[in-house]
């Protein structure tokens, strides 16, 4: 199984490989239904403006984006998540047509990177059916064609290749599933679009292979499935998953040193998710079933005569009431166990996942909880190098989860902004907040608090980490110049919603 940081870092680091690229658009033909498939087809037209985590006071400046999305049952539109991520305007405009017609996000996730559109003027799919869905996966080698308004032309493309392979895949934290490979050309501009086997839907394009020729990666009806069925409550609650981590039964040596004998096959937990002495399983468990499923030495299940998956995958079908049942070999006795499962891991360090970053300023400084983007933009070796040995808690803690409930990192998100009470100090941007006037911050909301109820003649300052300094400010200036410093740099709002709601002591929003 891949562990965990290296999934969040390979995720990180290849991100801008799978993104959509925006593109320059054409003006299209007068409106004329095309048949088939191609009528179910459409051409989605985003505006976005994607959040400035270090500037959190602001946003990017817009992006003109398209991709593609297929009609679905239900009178909507299904695409990804990241076509119409952070999109302040959506329209869009089916196969030979002229007319662009308004959309809204009904319900998304990012961790499977789907997402559900609904239109303002539902007389669009009168003449404009669901596209079927096939109910099984498709074979290997079957053919298929992939439909979508990639780059390079504007107008409808369709590319022909074969299911290369179906595997049990990461899409984006803390999300996994099914995930088909084939090898028709998908390039930028195909997201959302569908893939097709004997005229019937398999799934949805959502990434290429970045530096790879004609490796491109459908999400299979399976998934969306899952995805469409747990968003009829309006809103995407995630899918079961296990956090534990499990190594092969392969070596000799290791099948000695646990005396199994050459029968019996299984994966050995290596590490629980959150050790606790009532946790079901323990150190060198060996799991040799999930629910009536064997699992083989490398931790496989086999689905059909070409398809073998990552044994993880049975959670989603089998999972019942948050637990899945494991069969288990510990001490050379067979073991049932039911095992906890959840849809999320929480991390000190979240994702955005779609929102915007909270802020507040105070005098010359910039205050934000720490998130997986903030750490992202340190992607300079020298950088990471250079805050690794700081001891930096953006480096140490990373994937680490919350120590207790609402525990959020606190970070200066930017330089100081220019004032006279700076002189002297060295720019914090980046550091992590360790204390004010002694007392560590759980959260930005509590260090909200403590400004407002701080009594003292000084405020002092103190970051986590090596080589840091403790900034000393009059508590009485920060409080005279904050306004000036939002006037002069232009910044409308001294801090998000919910954290003015505490600096003015009154119900959050």
């Amino acid at each position: 199984m891949i562990p965990l940081f290296s999934t969040l870092l390979r995720r990180l680091l290849t991100a801008g490989a799978l993104a959509l690229i925006p593109l320059m658009l054409a003006a299209q033909p007068a409106e004329a239904p095309a048949p088939g498939v191609e009528n179910s087809v459409v051409k989605i037209f985003s505006t976005a403006r994607y959040p400035d985590v270090y500037r959190p006071w602001t946003k990017q400046p817009p992006r003109e984006g398209t991709g593609t999305g297929v009609i679905i049952d239900g009178r909507r539109i299904l695409t990804n998540a990241h076509v119409v991520a952070y999109a302040s305007q959506i329209q869009v405009q089916a196969n030979q047509s002229g007319d662009k017609y308004t959309a809204s996000v009904e319900a998304y996730s990012t961790a499977m990177d789907l997402a559900v559109l609904r239109l303002e003027d539902e007389s669009f799919f009168d003449a404009r059916p669901p596209l079927p869905r096939a109910t099984t996966l498709p074979g290997i080698k079957d053919t298929v064609m992939a439909y979508g308004f990639p780059t390079g032309g504007t107008t409808l493309s369709i590319t022909k290749g074969i299911v290369s392979r179906i595997e049990f895949a990461a899409y984006n934290y803390p999300g996994a599933g099914l995930r088909i490979q084939i090898d028709a050309a998908i390039n930028p501009g195909n997201s959302g679009g569908p893939a097709l086997v004997h005229d019937q839907m398999i799934g949805i394009a959502f990434s290429r292979l970045g530096g790879s020729d004609n490796i491109g990666y459908i999400i299979p009806n399976e998934e969306i499935d899952l995805f469409l069925a747990d968003i009829t409550d309006g809103r995407y609650d995630g899918k079961p998953v296990n956090f534990d981590d499990f190594q092969p039964l392969i070596n000799p040596g290791l099948r000695a040193f646990l005396r199994l004998d050459r029968t019996t096959e299984g994966v050995v937990l290596r590490r629980a998710e959150q050790p606790a002495a009532d946790y079901p399983l323990q150190p060198w468990d060996v799991v040799t079933h999930i629910g009536d499923t064997r699992i083989d030495n490398e931790g496989m299940i086999i689905l059909s005569e070409n398809v073998r998956v990552a044994f993880k995958y049975r959670i989603q079908q089998i999972a019942l009431d948050g637990r899945v049942p494991l069969t288990v070999i510990r001490d050379g006795r067979e073991l049932q166990v039911d095992v906890p499962v959840a849809a999320d891991r929480p991390l000190v360090a979240p994702f955005l996942q779609g929102a915007y970053p909270r802020y507040f300023v105070h005098g010359p400084l910039v205050f934000s909880a720490a998130t997986q983007e903030f750490i992202a933009g340190f992607n300079n070796f020298a950088l990471l190098n250079a805050l690794t040995f700081a001891e930096t808690p953006l480096i140490t803690r990373r994937v680490a989860r919350p120590e207790f409930p609402d525990e959020e990192l606190v970070v200066v998100t930017s330089p100081f902004f220019p004032h006279r009470s700076t002189k002297g100090y060295n720019n914090p941007a980046g550091r992590v907040l360790a204390g004010v006037n002694g007392v560590a911050p759980r959260n930005l909301l509590h260090l909200v608090e403590l400004l407002r109820t701080a009594e003292s003649d000084y405020l002092e300052f103190t970051f986590a980490g090596q080589g840091t300094e403790t900034l000393v400010f009059s508590r009485q200036e920060l409080l005279d110049i904050t306004e000036d410093i939002l006037s002069d740099n232009d910044i409308r709002a001294q801090g998000t919603p919910d954290t003015l709601a505490v600096w003015q002591n009154r119900p959050q929003p």
